[in-house]
């Protein structure tokens, strides 16, 4: 399956060393060569970069690696496509416009007959599950929240359930962003770390090279990483729960919700014979 990788911070942040090892995994210490993206947020709007090619050997992934770009939230991605064919429209992260903000969605796993009626407000470019499944998301927070967008404390339990139901077609790791807050879905696989004073040694698992985060971060700075596995051999990374939701804002987790056992048990009916 895909990789996903985030970083939330209270300070703009790098994420050229975590990129170095994360970028690895697409083509070189592992075999998700299908494409990759990156990114960040500043502010209501982001920047994205894309390309189909392999995330190991790519040059705009060397680009991104070398030439440190800061934010308080970046949200990447690499490939190993299930649906859709090898190119740029259905690369990840997607982004779309909501309330005056640009929103960014990346996720792995595979959703099987997963056909939700969409009404036009935000529509697909590629042909990816992905995709139709940040569209549908964005179509039901659009009506759900028609007077404004509110804060994470609101959304959050809104996006619970929408990961819930389309949870029901299949595996759905996800991260969203807004630039404001990161929600993060460890559906079967997902792994978070925070970093803060006093800052240690990191060392990747995919590259040879460490990082003295002491010199690379300042006295009051705070993030999370969230990866869908760890990035780094020697931190305490931890295992989201199945089915948990994480929200993250200026490097600390606001909230949290774990499915119950009988909630995460329950048959929930097919999307596609609800309407949008």
């Amino acid at each position: 399956m895909c990789q996903l990788f985030a970083l939330n911070s209270r300070e703009p942040a790098a994420v050229t060393f975590a990129f170095t090892g994360f970028s690895a995994r697409g083509g070189a210490t592992d075999a998700h060569s299908d494409g990759f993206g990156l990114a960040f947020h500043e502010g209501n709007a982001c920047r994205r970069f894309v390309d189909h090619g392999r995330a190991s050997d790519s040059v705009l992934a060397e680009f991104l690696r070398t030439h440190p770009i800061r934010a308080r939230t970046a949200v990447a991605h690499i490939r190993k496509a299930t649906q859709g064919a090898v190119n740029p429209a259905n690369c990840h992260p997607f982004v779309r416009e909501w309330q005056g903000r640009e929103w960014s969605f990346c996720h792995n796993g595979d959703l099987k007959d997963f056909h939700p009626r969409l009404d036009g407000s935000h529509l697909p470019v590629g042909q990816t599950d992905s995709e139709r499944a940040f569209c549908w998301m964005l179509q039901r927070l659009r009506r759900q929240f028609r007077r404004g967008l509110p804060d994470w404390p609101q959304l959050a339990p809104a996006i619970a359930e929408l990961a819930e139901r389309i949870g029901a077609h299949g595996k759905f790791n996800f991260l969203l962003s807004d630039g404001h807050a990161l929600y993060a879905h460890g559906h079967t696989r997902l792994c978070w770390l925070q970093r803060r004073p006093p800052f240690g040694t990191a060392h990747l698992v995919d590259h040879d090279l460490e990082l003295d985060l002491a010199t690379a971060n300042g006295p009051d700075d705070c993030m999370v990483l969230v990866a869908t596995e760890p990035l780094t051999r020697n931190e305490a990374w931890q295992f989201f729960a199945p089915g948990e939701l994480r929200v993250f804002a200026e490097g600390e987790e606001v909230w949290r919700q774990v499915p119950s056992p009988a909630a995460a048990g329950a048959a929930l009916p097919a999307l596609a014979l609800r309407p949008a």
